[in-house]
């Protein structure tokens, strides 16, 4: 059974439905970078554009998930769970208006899990 990277709870679920329905197709990317670091920040699809370097790890809410390679490189051996809490980011995140802002909670996978991951894709996904 191959495990997953990354889960969303119910609350994360919710709300991006609810951005579903508002904005279409939406990605999640977390880079890392400026703004809000490490935050996943939520896009409407083909309003970020994902790097030959950005790494695929899922699905959550009929949304992929990338996350750039430098940041990846610290994350590897942990599963993400996409959480909303109250309060708002500094990004350009679909959810600020709202009041809420995603973010990750994470855990190190256990040994046998690390076997059991999916393979990794890397670039734009189809």
């Amino acid at each position: 059974m191959l495990i997953p990277r990354v889960l969303a709870t119910e609350a994360a679920l919710a709300l991006i439905a609810s951005l579903r329905d508002a904005h279409g197709p939406l990605l999640f990317h977390q880079s890392g970078g400026c703004c809000d670091g490490s935050s996943p920040m939520c896009y409407p699809v083909g309003e970020f554009r994902i790097g030959v370097n950005d790494v695929y790890l899922g699905e959550i809410g009929g949304c992929s998930f990338y996350m750039g390679g430098k940041q990846f490189d610290y994350w590897q051996h942990t599963q993400l769970t996409l959480d909303v809490v109250p309060g708002r980011g500094s990004g350009f995140s679909l959810e600020a208006p709202r009041g809420v802002r995603f973010m990750v909670r994470s855990r190190v996978f256990a040994e046998h899990e690390l076997r059991s991951l999916p393979v990794l894709r890397r670039g734009p996904q189809e």
